[in-house]
């Protein structure tokens, strides 16, 4: 039987998510679907920044500029149980140098601007200030002497002459944030689902064929298909039948690092720093691990990209660099991860230059397909609400419907209800601490971690729950909780985007092995799928994430 329904989306990463949250608040009946987990592909791979794009000063992006860091303020105050503010400290190499290259970036050139100092980026961070001004919530930024740098975070490089800093902010989950979006537009509208693991598999006469994990398929008739399939665009274009060159994507890299000593000079602080090439870099504290990115390299293939062994030692050769007060090796790295950027197709301009702006191309209807097809092209973490809305819109106007409610000041998930001022969060904990038993301690920690969604778990796990052996911050009952609520279809889903186990280098082979037991349980595994699952998991970790199991 085939469903007809307003609006496909093809793709559930944090784009995807964003649009179908508005597009669900208006009444409209969506599906999204992604052919493997939400939030997985490059959505799960960003340096987990939500940052205003200073960096887009350089190329006079100015637009996006006061869009990234709207946005940032707002998901400040939306969702801040998951984003937080972050200290950043620009070490400054010199006085003068770097102008002239970037009043040619800043008028086209393809060259990227390199050694920028104190007086262009004493400028580059005032404009910042002031495109932030809307809704701020956070410092303005200061210019550090070289003393006081040196004094602030000893081991740097005693070569500059002085440090810029300012405030941007960090996402500590980006997957659940997607996953979050995806639940509140579902709460919005009834009709409405969102499937992972299910597959694009045919596309004719208006009708679109799905499989879901389990061989089941749907048809589905939309009135518009939006493609939100990331560095996969031309991809899912080229099944739906009408192909494009869309996308030219870069690829992006990161590893984290087990360095306390890193994270005790950077006190909370990120450092964004120029490397020996150019390329901007970054190092900062991501839940205990020193979290280093990114590359910036040519790249079209999501589904083999790693970080390779060439990008690790660009890495630890740049931190060396910057840091030469202490030591860095590969022993200390506990994760790595890679995904593809899904920039628009840009011919020869440098990676750097790239505009990490969005677009919204739409295929119009043909004859052997009667739904619009709007691909959602490029963008950035921090802009997916604006970028939802403009789409959201662009779907409403086509339909012929309006606007019935905004999402500017909507909050995400768990950050409903959530206790931002000092008094209100401690009579949160004390009031859930009563109603589950759970203690003050277990209450916070939860409310960190899941905002106001904490109670459902709490209340769940249970106050005398077993903990896991070697992260013994993370109970049975959570995880148990996560899998029966949250479309768990794969035990990688509970360890890499339901839980931060993984990316933080907690995740022990025993503490796999339970997982996957409780999986089992609340997914009815039988013990061959069980070892499979884990088999697989384990593999994946090793190979494509660098973890090695040691306990």
């Amino acid at each position: 039987m085939t469903k007809d329904i307003d609006v496909l989306i093809l793709g559930a990463g944090i784009n995807g998510a964003g649009l179908f949250r508005d597009l669900c608040e208006q009444g409209l009946t969506c599906l999204i679907a992604d052919k493997a987990d939400f939030g997985s592909g490059t959505s799960a791979a960003p340096s987990r920044l939500i940052h205003g794009g200073i960096k887009y000063l350089e190329t006079g992006e100015l637009r996006l500029v006061a869009q990234s860091t709207l946005e940032r303020n707002l998901l400040l105050r939306n969702a801040p149980h998951l984003v937080e503010p972050l200290s950043t400290v620009i070490p400054i190499f010199s006085w003068l140098q770097g102008i002239p290259a970037a009043l040619r970036t800043l008028f086209g050139s393809t060259t990227a601007p390199r050694n920028r100092g104190a007086v262009l980026i004493k400028i580059g961070l005032a404009l910042y200030d002031f495109y932030g001004a809307r809704h701020r919530v956070m410092p303005k930024h200061a210019l550090w002497s070289r003393g006081r740098a040196l004094t602030e975070i000893a081991p740097m490089t005693p070569k500059i002459v002085a440090a810029g800093t300012y405030y941007d902010a960090k996402v500590t989950c980006p997957e659940r944030l997607v996953l979050e979006l995806l639940q509140d537009g579902i709460a919005a509208s009834s009709g409405s689902e969102a499937l992972n693991y299910t597959s694009l598999v045919s596309a004719e006469n208006g009708v679109i064929g799905l499989r879901g994990p389990d061989a089941t398929e749907r048809a589905v008739r939309p009135r518009i298909v939006v493609n939100a399939a990331g560095p996969w665009i031309d991809h899912v274009n080229q099944a739906l039948g009408s192909p494009t060159k869309l996308i030219g994507g870069t690829k992006g890299s990161h590893i984290l690092l087990d360095h306390p000593e890193l994270l005790a000079a950077l006190k909370g602080r990120m450092i964004y720093f120029e490397a020996n090439d150019g390329r901007i870099c970054l190092v900062y504290d991501y839940l205990g691990r020193a979290l280093v990115g990114s590359t910036d390299i040519r790249a079209d293939d999501p589904d083999t990209v790693r970080c390779d062994d060439e990008e690790i030692d660009y890495f630890l050769k740049s931190l060396r660099d910057l840091l030469p007060g202490l030591a860095f090796s590969r022993d200390q790295i506990v994760y790595a991860y890679s995904g593809i950027r899904p920039l628009p197709a840009s011919g020869n301009t440098a990676a750097g230059l790239i505009s990490r702006d969005h677009s919204a191309p739409v295929l119009e209807p043909a004859m052997d397909r009667p739904y619009p097809i709007i691909s959602l092209v490029g963008g950035k973490w921090t802009t997916f609400r604006g970028f939802a809305e403009e789409v959201c819109d662009l779907v409403l106007g086509r339909l012929g419907q309006a606007r019935r409610r905004g999402t500017r000041d909507l909050a995400i998930g768990g950050g409903r209800g959530y206790p931002g001022e000092p008094a209100s969060h401690a009579r949160w904990i004390d009031q859930t601490a009563k109603v589950t038993g759970a203690s003050a301690e277990r209450v916070a920690e939860l409310l960190g971690r899941y905002g106001t969604t904490a109670r459902a778990i709490l209340a769940h796990e249970g106050p005398q729950a077993a903990r896991l052996a070697d992260a013994d911050d993370y109970s049975w009952g959570e995880i148990d909780w996560l899998t029966r609520h949250e479309k768990v279809v794969t035990l990688e889903d509970i360890v890499m985007r339901r839980s931060t186990l993984a990316i933080t280098g907690r995740l022990s082979s025993r503490d796999l092995a339970t997982i996957a037991d409780i999986a089992a349980q609340a997914l009815g595994w039988n013990e061959e799928q069980r070892n499979e699952q884990l088999a697989k998991t384990w593999e994946i970790l090793a190979a494509r994430h660098r973890i090695r199991f040691e306990k």
